[in-house]
């Protein structure tokens, strides 16, 4: 999994933005041209201290690792957090990763 690190490259997503959001996590999509996706994760300090942030940022990183097998490749994925985020479980991480990836239809079909 490749990591989206710079400002520049939070902005062009922002920037191009196609965002979906549920009760968790905002999701920013935007095509990059290349054979891998890049992942970003932004967490504001008003969803808690850092060790809070540092959970959720975690959370994120590893339900899309575990699941970055099911998503199409070729884009950068930018999640933001939302102030719900600091009490979600792994399981409630998964559930909102994989519904905003269906909403942006960026999921593998089952045949391939």
């Amino acid at each position: 999994m490749e990591r989206l690190r710079k400002n520049a490259q939070f902005s062009e997503v922002y920037r191009l933005h196609n965002s979906f959001a549920d009760k968790y996590l905002i999701m920013y999509v935007r095509k990059n041209g290349e054979s891998f996706n890049r992942v970003g994760v932004s967490i504001s300090k008003k969803v808690g201290n850092s060790v809070v942030r540092h959970r959720v940022k975690r959370l994120v990183k590893e339900a899309f690792r575990n699941s970055e097998n099911m998503f199409n490749s070729g884009l950068d994925i930018v999640f933001v957090a939302k102030q719900n985020a600091a009490s979600m479980s792994y399981k409630e991480t998964v559930e909102s990763l994989m519904g905003l990836a269906a909403s942006h239809h960026i999921l593998l079909k089952a045949g391939n």
